[in-house]
Formats: C-alpha cells, sequence, structure tokens
C-alpha cells in the first residue's frame, strides 16, 4: 500500500498515509520556501509515533535534508542538554561533534549563550542544506533540552530548519509549551488515532501471511487500534505454534505472555535493565543481578533475538518503552525501591556523576537516608548553574529525605534556600526558611539561613525586613565571622533603599572593610553592590561608577552595571569599550542585563531605532529566563521612544505594559517609573493637571527614586510644572537638579540640565543660553536639542526672532537626525510660526512597510544576511550581540512581508542600484 511520495517503508504505517502526506508537504514546504516549520506527532504509548518520525525522516533525508534524530529517556530527563545532544551527535552528518558539544557544556551556566551558540551551529549547516532535527517523546525531555526548543524553532525561522517532535497528549505539558513559543512559526498538529480495522488487518497479512483465520482477526481487536500492541500480538502468534483452539492456553495475548515465555535468568537480566532504564549498560545491569556478566551472554542473547532489546553497540535499549513498562510492572514495588538504591550506589561506584543516579534515590530513597541525600546535593550544585528550577528540586526532595532534627537538616534547608533563590521561586525560599526557623536552630545556624533569605527578600523589594532580620541577626550574635560579615552586607544593601542614605554609606563601607579583612568574596561582593546603590540613590554617578567598577573586577557578571555606571558620567566611550568586552566574553555576562545596558548607551547617545531594538532584546531575553528585572523600566523608555517617533499607539501599547508589569512588581521606582510616564501621556493628551499631578506622586516616591528617574528628564517635569501653573513643584525641581550638578561637577550634562532648569523657571533667555553653552560638552543629542527648543522659545517670547529660528532649527534638525520626528515636527511648528524656514525634509516619517521602512542598522542586517552571513558573523561585522542581530532581523522580515532568507536575499538582489548603494 503506498502514500504520498512512494510505497511505505514501515508496516507500523498502516493506515497513516493522510498523517505522513502532511509531514511531506511540511518537509517540501520548509525545502521550498528556505523557511523553518515544526511538526509535532502526539498520540498514546505505542500508537506509532516513533514508526511515522522515523518514515518522515527517512523521506526528509532521500530530499537532501541533514538529519538528526535522537530520543528523550524517561531516567534520564534531569542531565542538561541529553535529550536535545541525542539529536544534534547522531545521524550521517551530525550537526554538532562530540568536542563542540563539550565546548557548549563548559559555558552552560549561560542558557541563553548556549541557546544562541546552538543556533549558530545549526544555521551554519541550513546555509548548506535544509535540516531535520527530531526529538522522540518529548514529554521526557530534560528542562534545558526544554528551554532550548522553545527559543530555537524561532530563533531559526528564517532557516530552512524542519522540527519534529512527538510525545504524548499532555495539556499545558513541554509539547504544548513548545509548540504555543513557536506562534508564527508553519507548525502541523498530528494526532494519531487508533488504526481502522482494515489498517490492522493489513498489518495482519504483513506478518502472517493473506490466509489469516477469522479467529486470529478477533483476537486482534482487542489491540484497540493500537498498532504496536498488534505487532507484539502477531509476532508471538508467529513464533508459537498457535491455533484457535490452543492459544489462549499457550499464549497470554500481548506483551506480558512474550515475556513470561522467557527462561527466568533472561527474564531478571530484563527486569534488571529496566530498573535503569530504557537504555542501558550491560555491565550495570549484570552487577546488579550480582552475576560476573559472562554468565548473562545467554539471556542477552535470548532477549535480543526474541526482539525485546537492541544492541548499538555501546548500550542495550528496549525495542519500545511499553516493553520496558511491562517488564517493570512485574517487579513488585518493594523490591524496585531495594533495586533504585543499588542502581544508584552502582552508577555512582564507577565514577559516574551524581545527576546519573538521582533518577533511582528518587525512586528508591526513603526518609532519613543520608547517602540519598548527599547524592541529591551533589546533584544540585551540578545543575544550579544552568537549570536552577531542577535544582530546586532536588534540594526540596533532600530536605524531604533528611532527618528531622540535626544540623543535617539545616545544611540542607540553607542550600535549599539558595537554589530556589536563584530559580527564582523567593516565595518559596522565604517560605522555606521561615519554616526552619520555627524549629529555634542554635544561633549560628539562625545567622547562616537569615544570610541565605538575604537575596530572596532583596528581590522581592522587602528591604525593610531584610534590614530587620539581619540587625536582629547580628544582634543575636554567634555567627561564624564570614555570616557577621555577609549579613552586615546584606544590612548596608537594606538601608541603601532607606531615607538616612548616610547611614547606608557608613554601613556599606564598614561592612566593606569587614569583608576585605576576612577574605569573603560573597561580603565583598554584596558590599560594594550596597555602597553602589546607596551612591546611586544619592545621585552621586562618580562614586557608583567606582564602586560598579570594583565589584565589575571581582565578579564580570556586573559589568552591565559598570557601562550604565559609565553613562551616568556622559563617559559614553569607555562605556563602549565595555560593551565591546563583553561581546568577546560571551557567554559570561547576563545577557539581558547587557541589552539593558546597550540600550541605555545607545538611547544616551540618540540612537532611537538601536535603543528600541536593544530593549526590545532586553524583554525577550528576561523573558525567556522568566526573570523579569528592567521590564517596567524598558516599557517605560520604549514608550518615550515612541512619543519622540509620533507612534502614539505604541507608545500607549507600551504604557498599558508597564502598568501591568508594575501591578507585578510595584517597588518604588518602578512606580515612579509608571507615575512620570503617565505624566508625559497625559501633557500629550493635553491634560496639564494631570501631568503635574503624576510629578508630584513621582516626587513623593523619595528623593533617591525620584533622582534616579529624573537624572535626565527633569527638563521635562519642570516645563509640565510650569504649564499647570505649579511655580513650587518647578522651583523645588529645579534646586534639586542644582544639588544633582553639584553632586556631579565633572558631567556636563547635569551641569547643563541644571542651568536648563533654572533658565525654565526664571524664563531667562541668557540662562538658556549658558545651558546650551554648557551642554555643547554633553554627548547626549536629544538632551542638547530640548535645551535647544526651550533657548529658541524663550528668544522667541522675547522678541529676539533670528536667533530663536537659528536655535529651533538645530533642535529640529537634531531631534530628527535622532529619529525623534515627532518632537522635530513640534519644533518645525514652532520655527514656521517663527517666519522661519517651512521646510518638511528633516521630519519626514519612515513608512511603515517595505524597504523604506527599515531603519539604517536594519538594513545592515538585511544586507549582511542577504550575502550569506549567519547572525554570529552580522554581529561581528556590525559589533554588536547576535541577539541584536536577531531582533533587528525580525522586524526586517516583517517590514517586508517574507519569510526566509531566500526571500531576502532575491529581495535584495533586486533592489534598484541606487538604493542598494545608497542604504
Amino acid at each position: 500500500m503506498a502514500g504520498s511520495g512512494g510505497p511505505l517503508s514501515h508496516r507500523g504505517l498502516r493506515g497513516r498515509e493522510a498523517e505522513l502526506a502532511r509531514l511531506q508537504a511540511l518537509i517540501a514546504s520548509v525545502a521550498g520556501t528556505g523557511s523553518g516549520g515544526l511538526a509535532l506527532i502526539q498520540g498514546e504509548p505505542g500508537i506509532g509515533k516513533t514508526t511515522l518520525l522515523a518514515e518522515a525522516a527517512d523521506r526528509a533525508a532521500a530530499a537532501g535534508f541533514s538529519v538528526g534524530l535522537g530520543k528523550a529517556d524517561e531516567l534520564h530527563h534531569i542531565v542538561p542538554l541529553s535529550s536535545l545532544a541525542a539529536s544534534v551527535l547522531h545521524g550521517d552528518r551530525p550537526l554538532l561533534s562530540c568536542n563542540d558539544l563539550a565546548d557548549l557544556a563548559r559555558n552552560h551556566d549561560q542558557r541563553i549563550w548556549l541557546v544562541e551558540r546552538l543556533a549558530e551551529a545549526i544555521e551554519a549547516r541550513a546555509a548548506d542544506a535544509p535540516v531535520l532535527i527530531g526529538l522522540d517523546d518529548v514529554q521526557w525531555a530534560d528542562a534545558l533540552s526544554r528551554f532550548a526548543l522553545q527559543q530555537l524553532p524561532t530563533r531559526l525561522r528564517t532557516s530552512p530548519v524542519l522540527w519534529m517532535l512527538t510525545g504524548r497528549r499532555e495539556p499545558a505539558g513541554p509539547a504544548e509549551e513548545i509548540v504555543a513559543a513557536a506562534s508564527g512559526l508553519p507548525t502541523v498538529t498530528v494526532s494519531l488515532g487508533p488504526l481502522s480495522g482494515a489498517a490492522i488487518g493489513q498489518l495482519a497479512d504483513d506478518t502472517l501471511g493473506p490466509a489469516v483465520d477469522g479467529w486470529v482477526r478477533d483476537l486482534l481487536d482487542g489491540a484497540g487500534g493500537n498498532p504496536f500492541l498488534a505487532v507484539e500480538m502477531l509476532s508471538g502468534l508467529r513464533t508459537a505454534d498457535a491455533s484457535e483452539d490452543v492459544m489462549p492456553s499457550r499464549l497470554v495475548v500481548g506483551v506480558r505472555g512474550r515475556l513470561r515465555s522467557l527462561q527466568p535468568g533472561t527474564l531478571r537480566f530484563l527486569q534488571m535493565g529496566a530498573v535503569l532504564g530504557r537504555r542501558f549498560g550491560f555491565e550495570d545491569a549484570a552487577a546488579l543481578c550480582d552475576r560476573p556478566a559472562s554468565t548473562l551472554l545467554p539471556a542477552l542473547e535470548e532477549a535480543v533475538c526474541a526482539g525485546l532489546l537492541n544492541d548499538d553497540g555501546d548500550h542495550l535499549v528496549f525495542r519500545h518503552d511499553l516493553l520496558r513498562q511491562a517488564v517493570y510492572a512485574d517487579i513488585p514495588p518493594s523490591a524496585r525501591k531495594a533495586l533504585h538504591r543499588e542502581a544508584a550506589r552502582r552508577l555512582v561506584s564507577v565514577g559516574r556523576k551524581p545527576i546519573d543516579a538521582v533518577p533511582h534515590i528518587l525512586r528508591g530513597a526513603v526518609p532519613g537516608d543520608e547517602e540519598a541525600v548527599a547524592l541529591l546535593r551533589r546533584a544540585a550544585d551540578d545543575l544550579l548553574a544552568v537549570t536552577p528550577g531542577p535544582a530546586a528540586d532536588l534540594m526540596l526532595r533532600a530536605l524531604e529525605l533528611s532527618p528531622a532534627s540535626g544540623r543535617l537538616r539545616f545544611e540542607v534547608g540553607e542550600q535549599t534556600i539558595l537554589c530556589l533563590t536563584r530559580a527564582g521561586r523567593n516565595r518559596e525560599a522565604l517560605e522555606t526558611g521561615d519554616r526552619l526557623l520555627a524549629d529555634r536552630p542554635p544561633l549560628e545556624v539562625f545567622g547562616r539561613l537569615q544570610s541565605a533569605l538575604g537575596g530572596a527578600l532583596w528581590t522581592m523589594d522587602l528591604a525593610e525586613e531584610l534590614r530587620r532580620r539581619t540587625e536582629a541577626a547580628l544582634a543575636a550574635g554567634g555567627s561564624a565571622p564570614e555570616i557577621c560579615a555577609r549579613l552586615a552586607a546584606l544590612r548596608a544593601l537594606a538601608l541603601s533603599r532607606g531615607g538616612d542614605l548616610a547611614s547606608a554609606r557608613e554601613a556599606g563601607e564598614a561592612a566593606l572593610r569587614t569583608a576585605t579583612a576576612i577574605g569573603d568574596r560573597e561580603a565583598h561582593v554584596l558590599a560594594l553592590s550596597g555602597l553602589g546603590e546607596t551612591a546611586l540613590n544619592a545621585g552621586e554617578n562618580a562614586v557608583a561608577l567606582r564602586r560598579f567598577a570594583a565589584l565589575s573586577t571581582i565578579d564580570s557578571a556586573f559589568l552591565p552595571e559598570e557601562v550604565v555606571a559609565h553613562v551616568h558620567v556622559d563617559d559614553f566611550t569607555s562605556g563602549g569599550r565595555l560593551l565591546l568586552r563583553a561581546a568577546d566574553r560571551g557567554g559570561a555576562v547576563r545577557q539581558a542585563m547587557l541589552q539593558w545596558a546597550q540600550g541605555q548607551h545607545d538611547l544616551g547617545l540618540g540612537r532611537l531605532d538601536d535603543a528600541e531594538a536593544d530593549f526590545v532584546t532586553m524583554e525577550r531575553l528576561e523573558d525567556e529566563v522568566r526573570v523579569p528585572v528592567q521590564q517596567v523600566n524598558g516599557r517605560v523608555i520604549r514608550s518615550r521612544i515612541a512619543l519622540l517617533r509620533g507612534d502614539r499607539e505604541a507608545a500607549r501599547e507600551h504604557l498599558l505594559a508597564a502598568r501591568e508589569g508594575l501591578a507585578v512588581k510595584p517597588n518604588p521606582g518602578n512606580t515612579a517609573a509608571v507615575r512620570f510616564l503617565e505624566a508625559v501621556h497625559a501633557e500629550a493628551d493635553g491634560d496639564v493637571g494631570l501631568a503635574v499631578d503624576r510629578i508630584r506622586q513621582v516626587q513623593r516616591q523619595g528623593p533617591f527614586m525620584r533622582w534616579r528617574l529624573l537624572r535626565d528628564w527633569v527638563d521635562a517635569a519642570v516645563r509640565m510644572s510650569l504649564r499647570g501653573g505649579d511655580q513650587r513643584l518647578a522651583e523645588d525641581l529645579a534646586a534639586q537638579a542644582e544639588a544633582h550638578a553639584g553632586r556631579n561637577p565633572s558631567v556636563p550634562t547635569a551641569a547643563g540640565i541644571a542651568a536648563q532648569a533654572r533658565g525654565l523657571v526664571r524664563n531667562d533667555p541668557a540662562v538658556l543660553e549658558h545651558a546650551v553653552e554648557l551642554l555643547g560638552a554633553s554627548p547626549r543629542p536629544l538632551t542638547r536639542a530640548a535645551a535647544h527648543a526651550d533657548l529658541g522659545l524663550a528668544l522667541l517670547a522675547a522678541g529676539r526672532r533670528s536667533p530663536a529660528v537659528a536655535a529651533l532649527t538645530h533642535a529640529r534638525d537634531t531631534f530628527a537626525e535622532s529619529g525623534a520626528h515627532a518632537a522635530a515636527a513640534q519644533v518645525q511648528r514652532a520655527v514656521v510660526g517663527a517666519g522661519g524656514e517651512g521646510r518638511r525634509a528633516a521630519t519626514v516619517r519612515r513608512p511603515v512597510q517595505g524597504w523604506g521602512a527599515l531603519t539604517t542598522s536594519e538594513e545592515k542586517v538585511a544586507r549582511l544576511i542577504a550575502q550569506g552571513h549567519t547572525n554570529r558573523s552580522a554581529a561581528d561585522v556590525l559589533v554588536v550581540s547576535p541577539h541584536t542581530v536577531n531582533t533587528h532581523l525580525t522586524s526586517v522580515f516583517r517590514k517586508l512581508s517574507i519569510g526566509s532568507r531566500v526571500q531576502l536575499a532575491n529581495l535584495v538582489a533586486a533592489l534598484p542600484e541606487a538604493r542598494e548603494g545608497g542604504g
């Protein structure tokens, strides 16, 4: 019987012709369009998912695809990247070599970086030939593989990469999460139901020949349309001397009937293998049998001859997981636990990693098993950097298994708190810590637990609670010197969010001295963090830079904070050098926070298009790792960018998103940022009264949060206050700008904005002219443009038309060069009203669709990709991150209404020569 594309090569595909035709069409689409695709094959165990995947892979290979197939394993779902590794390491032309994968694994503490490197390897292969990556039984995929599969299909959507997954139907399971994450990608979901009676009959003809007795066909009705069970029954009938009269008594129909026909020694060997997993080592199974491997060769031969096991040269593999489950089910439950404990000991004794023994520990450990607790702790340590969620789960289990009393329980509890915090499960961490504290631990343990809870409390914005707890632990005494140092540093960090910044600074400096004296790195990092936060909140930008530079030296993960600190002192050159250095370090730097720093850098330099792309990338990366640190601030800035460009709809969307983020994380900084944005929108809508009210609310968030926010935006707040008739508020803001400039005498922007605010309050063109002169040394074009606009309007009001037009024209052109078209248009109206030049060229906006809609950076990326560059090589040419290239490329494809790199190359090749050369 034939399906689409030729005769079926697998008997199990009887009755699956329509499903195969859908997959064949997707294969052809990916090959023809050069864009990606995703197929999900779903169904119950034994329904034929694996066979259909194999047939589709064979057809893809025949069509020229580079194919990699792997299978997730139920007992290896904890080992990071083990599932996807099988797909990229196997095949005639493996997508990665073992050495390449080992190199990736050495950097597995950065999930985003690792996924990007995987994407680069696959992208490079797809440049030569379309690629199919298949993973069987995705419901058992490990956490890191699931994370990668949620990112890679979308990341590689413009390359001819086809993803094929099989899995059981599970609402909100891994397969559904992967499909949901691939929204916008051509996706085919194939749901396999029971085979028809006719298809089952064809299987019988294939196995037993066309002259199949009617009683056999009746017997096959018991398979319920499941092809695996039907084939197992037919295999039993073929190997047995069966007849209608003797069959029920001589052969129990189904898998168990076949197993019971084996020799007892073979069945026991299979049972030991079933405990170890679907794929197991011969010597490991022999060790569980407590017999020399040589004596089990007859059992191995019988199991292979019976079609129950395959031998891939390195391991033995159950031919289907249903077979393993049937064998496993015949082991008494109490014996299973003992065998799993013995399996864990065996794996560790032969030098396997603790994580390889974890599945057996989870199935075999009993409360009070300290050996199991120790292995779980070691495995959690191995997992923490790359998949903190599973590490936290292991530690929660270790805590359950720990003895109810004694020091071990508190040690395990402390590690559990740290893992939960690292996984972003801060509330669980706090609840776990409080349960342990309720048991009245010794004073030394009390201090350790409170120190461990510091990260969760800080992340939850519970600074006052953090201060209270650290002070209580320090007052109680009894803690080790390093714990006292960490508690003191945490206290200083908490005080940085209070009103008494002098006390915070004093506490931080004392904590830093202590940390340095005893040489505790964690205390050192916490103390510098607290001092940096205090300096930022006090508006002491140079001090903040010194603290964050020292922090970055100790731990390069804090390099983004150093970049932003350079931006705050107008040192964009040093900030740019650090960004280049971070790009060279790859996975060593927090990728999302690095994009935030890049965005601040580009925004300060007036590169609105690039800044928008940076913040979009940052939000995507934070979403991927589910750690929303800067989401609210990112949306606030993107809304302001949209208003400067004149995109009111996008600006409102960002405002709504910022409000939603504020509801989730209502800390003072986020509150101040959203209130300020509401003021900006209110002014744009003509509601000056509401705008002033929101500025007053920003004031009430406290001076430190106000100045973290208004450092570069205070001129807008002063204008709103004056337009709303609140002279006192405007004067207060101007006085604060003066004080801020006094704290930062070497920062041109601070001095210039202070003069600008003073000139606005006094309505004094001379002061505003001085502000423009001061800002001439500022590297911030948007700030300079705003000051020129204020000066022009003041001169115009004073009747000095000629210098007014000159200042306004300079402001208009500077706004336009940065892409702030709405701001440029507003100033242009003032120019025209003053009788100045009426040209509109400077304020012409880009179209929404087509090549002309591309930003300069998007056009550069488009041309490089059209020339055959990968995202990585294009990033190297442009000196940006591959994540930024991906963001630009997504925008390019959306604006050009295309879906593949091939289409992009064709489009660029067809561009008029002048457009292609001119950009």
